[in-house]
């Protein structure tokens, strides 16, 4: 893991306040989506799919304050759309900081050369510069020619004035292992602190479903890739656990409430992912009148193949709570690469409800 001491120890209390306090269902990072209007159009994105009134509605700087107090997250990831798009970033950045929350800015840095000095470097602050492989792969994901050596270089100036900065990398049909463990060498030679590395979500509204990778599919892609990466020092901003998860070790159940999302409509459910299940109109009450019980990977067929951090890595940090002898087997010697996968979750929405031969009623709730 390549998280600084202070963000792992500050996070680490954190989650043993929680414990200590008995809390249930607690977040571990607060997805603030100031807006969703972007200037690109990426094939696996759904989340520009809104008519012009409300691409152009923003959240205030005192919203998105409050919901950094209300949802009480130790992270903060400002997402969107564009986040650097929205006028007053920068005084919502520093209303964060303040508060001695984490933040990860996730952009596709276009816009970060001309607003960078809006921003002063911070152990609290990192760009989350956004680059899905090397540069064909890259431009082909955004829909634009010309993006990723666009990115580099502000990715060079950012880590040049001080500022931490990680790459978000997402990974879509038609990968090989070879190009991204040579993406993720890439990465590692421009000083990025880091990267984190999932595979794509099908959205519902993205406008190119057939590029999203399926289950086993993801898993021995993962096994190709760490394999590859055994000899190789990346950095990647994820739990040991997680990424064992990733090649197909670990049977994990999604932790929606992990990551909850405050956008312009309100505290969406379930998940940062999911857009047309309902808002809340309060963080109080997404957590208790939100049904979980109707999400997850074996209870929702929207949620069928999902594998992406926001869901599952802090699923991996309550594990790596539980079970911290096997997560420090896992960091010092890596996932494991070969040999039998966690078995599959079974669909518990694929379970026929009919009575079976023997007159037992086989439902969904009697798996829960």
């Amino acid at each position: 893991m390549s998280v600084p001491l202070r963000q792992q120890l500050s996070v680490a209390r954190y989650l043993v306040i929680q414990k200590l306090r008995g809390v249930k269902r607690y977040p571990l990072v607060l997805m603030l989506e100031p807006l969703f209007r972007c200037n690109l159009a990426c094939a696996g994105c759904g989340k520009i799919d809104y008519p012009e009134e409300i691409l152009n509605r923003r959240l205030s700087v005192e919203d998105s304050l409050a919901a950094v107090d209300e949802c009480g997250a130790p992270i903060v990831s400002i997402a969107g759309g564009e986040p650097l798009l929205h006028k007053e970033l920068p005084q919502i950045v520093e209303g964060i900081i303040r508060r001695k929350k984490f933040i990860y800015l996730c952009t596709n840095a276009l816009l970060l050369k001309k607003r960078i000095d809006d921003y002063t470097p911070s152990p609290f602050l990192t760009f989350s510069i956004h680059l899905d492989g090397n540069r064909e792969r890259h431009d082909t994901s955004v829909c634009q020619k010309g993006v990723f050596d666009r990115a580099v270089e502000i990715i060079r100036l950012a880590v040049g004035k001080g500022f931490r900065v990680t790459v978000n990398c997402t990974l879509f049909q038609g990968e090989s292992a070879k190009e991204v463990a040579e993406f993720l060498d890439y990465v590692s030679d421009l000083g990025a602190e880091g990267a984190t590395i999932s595979p794509g979500f099908s959205y519902e509204h993205a406008p190119q479903q057939g590029i999203f990778i399926k289950g086993k599919d993801t898993k021995e892609l993962f096994r190709r890739i760490f394999e590859l990466g055994k000899k190789r020092r990346w950095k990647l901003n994820h739990s040991g656990l997680y990424l064992d998860f990733l090649a197909g070790n670990q049977s994990y159940k999604c932790t929606p409430w992990g990551n909850p999302t405050r956008n312009i409509f309100g505290w969406q459910k379930p998940c940062y992912l999911l857009v047309d299940e309902g808002y809340a109109p309060s963080f109080k009450a997404l957590m208790e009148d939100t049904p979980w019980h109707k999400y997850g990977d074996s209870k929702n067929p929207k949620c069928a193949n999902c594998m992406a951090h926001c869901g599952y890595e802090p699923t991996a940090v309550e594990d790596t709570l539980r079970h911290p002898l096997k997560a420090g087997y896992v960091a010092l010697f890596g996932p494991r690469t070969t040999g039998a996968m966690a078995p599959e979750p079974i669909p518990e929405y694929a379970i026929d409800p009919r009575p079976t031969q023997e007159g037992a009623a086989v439902s969904a709730e009697a798996t829960d």
